[in-house]
């Protein structure tokens, strides 16, 4: 098992580069050498939905996309993250069968939240009602039939096949260590997925809720502990709370650099960008794009009502032909008095710059420079557009941006001459050994300007956004600048 190294990460599922995971061992070797450190696979258990994030059990990798063994091996050249779903499991697995089936005399009865005991009267007040952070317009329950006709109401916050688990339940803890505990010995990082879903308390948020978040995490942290891997919780909200949780020295990403880069290549701005590159943690993952879609919520403060505006007005009037084949709701969310507001934009990221190869690879290198561990999501490593035809299959939005590709198809994508000039970013940002010293950026007339140095070489990236004109030059010892990268 690799360790974490300073190197890019690919995001993928296991079947979303050649069909499994041993083909997408091959691709990586054969047509992306170099290009990663690390790899980020998506849910690899046997799921009964949502892509993957309705973990039926962790026992097993699905068999369609391998074995165990296939994941050992791509974990000997990468280092690994894999998804762990702390606030939810499925209505598949073995321990919510078996509530279903033996009701109250199930062991598993107490694993999960029963709407009717979590709030003091039965049912929550309107007041209370309207402080949830919600991601549906109902209620966050679904109804289940218990096997002895027992109609129970369990907390649902995401989709139809999951169901939200207490974490403080001792069967809860119980199954957190036993997965957790075999994760653990298996990949390096392990994602926390829906993290801040899972700390509820009656009158809040039942969102990121304190200090019972912090229990949770403790909770969760202890089989990692045993095994000397680490946790990366994935929180999308206001970027305070990534700052909360770097406070603690724990992983976080990067969700606000999505929203800042656009605005700043749609402005020409400098000074968003500038500011947050200062003060944003040094401890993180930073993205463009992932399996979700751009958050907007993530970039609150950093940019103000208009200024996101900007960016969320354009990218609606891009994708708003392939809207008529959403038949869910696209990304909302309702938090306490603040109303419904735009969550997330259903698109890929290089669609949403009009898929313009220059704006676009100049994102992706800025996106190298700024400090953290660049994860780069397989759509966006080959320069992929939106997928309107799996829009049409499913009418789910984010498919839009889950686009499964032929190995075939990768051969030809890596022959595109932005996605070739990316490709050598990603090896130059590997290999130099700036990266691991300090950081420092200056703005002016435009331009902005990323410096890193150590004691024996130095790298900058320079942009004039308006332009799109970009540089990356680099010094080793005492010889002079040299030009490495341009637009």
């Amino acid at each position: 098992m690799k360790p974490i190294t300073n190197q890019a990460m690919l995001i993928t599922y296991a079947d979303s580069l050649g069909g499994d995971l041993r083909t997408l061992d091959a691709v990586l070797e054969e047509h992306l050498p170099g290009a990663f450190g690390g790899v980020h696979v998506l849910p690899f258990f046997p799921s009964s939905g949502d892509r993957g994030f309705a973990v039926v059990e962790y026992d097993r990798v699905d068999p369609r996309f391998g074995d165990w063994d296939d994941l050992a091996h791509l974990g000997e050249r990468y280092y690994l993250m894999a998804d762990f779903m702390i606030n939810h499991v499925s209505i598949r697995s073995a321990e919510f069968r078996d509530y279903m089936a033996r009701g109250d005399a199930s062991p598993y009865r107490g694993m999960f939240i029963h709407w009717d005991e979590f709030w003091p009267g039965g049912e929550p007040t309107e007041e209370q009602m309207d402080a949830l952070y919600r991601r549906k317009a109902q209620g966050p329950f679904k109804e289940f039939t218990r096997d002895d006709g027992v109609v129970v109401r369990i907390w649902n916050t995401f989709f139809e096949e999951q169901v939200d688990i207490d974490p403080w339940h001792p069967v809860t803890q119980e199954y957190f260590e036993r997965n957790l505990g075999r994760l653990a010995q298996v990949v390096p990082l392990i994602r926390f997925d829906a993290f801040a879903y899972a700390s509820k308390r009656p009158g809040t948020s039942c969102f990121f809720v304190e200090p019972e978040v912090w229990d949770v995490l403790e909770i969760g942290m202890r089989p990692l502990q045993r095994h000397g891997a680490q946790m990366l919780p994935e929180i999308h909200e206001n970027y305070r709370v990534q700052m909360k949780m770097a406070e603690r020295g724990h992983w976080v990403y990067d969700f606000a650099l999505p929203m800042l880069v656009l605005h700043g290549l749609f402005t020409g701005r400098t000074d968003r960008l500038r500011h947050w590159v200062e003060t944003c943690p040094r401890k993180q993952f930073t993205t463009l794009d992932t399996h979700d879609g751009i958050g907007v919520v993530d970039v609150v403060g950093l940019l103000d009502d208009d200024e996101i505006a900007v960016v969320t007005s354009r990218v609606n009037a891009k994708i708003a032909d392939s809207r008529q084949y959403v038949k869910a709701p696209p990304g909302m969310i309702k938090k306490g008095t603040e109303g419904s507001q735009q969550y997330q934009l259903m698109s890929s990221y290089y669609s949403a710059l009009d898929e313009e190869d220059d704006a676009y690879l100049l994102a992706r290198v800025l996106q190298l420079f700024v400090p953290g561990i660049p994860q780069v999501y397989y759509q966006g490593a080959l320069f992929g557009e939106n997928d309107v035809d799996a829009l049409k299959a499913t009418g789910e939005p984010r498919s839009v941006n889950r686009h499964d590709y032929t190995v075939e198809e990768v051969a030809r994508r890596v022959t595109h001459p932005g996605v070739a000039r990316f490709l050598d970013a990603l090896r130059f940002r590997n290999t130099f050994p700036a990266f691991d010293g300090d950081v420092r950026v200056t703005d002016g007339d435009g331009t902005l300007a990323i410096t890193w140095s150590d004691a024996t070489s130095s790298t900058t990236f320079r942009a004039h956004l308006a332009s799109r004109a970009w540089s990356v030059t680099a010094r080793r010892g005492d010889g002079p600048d040299e030009v490495v990268l341009a637009s």
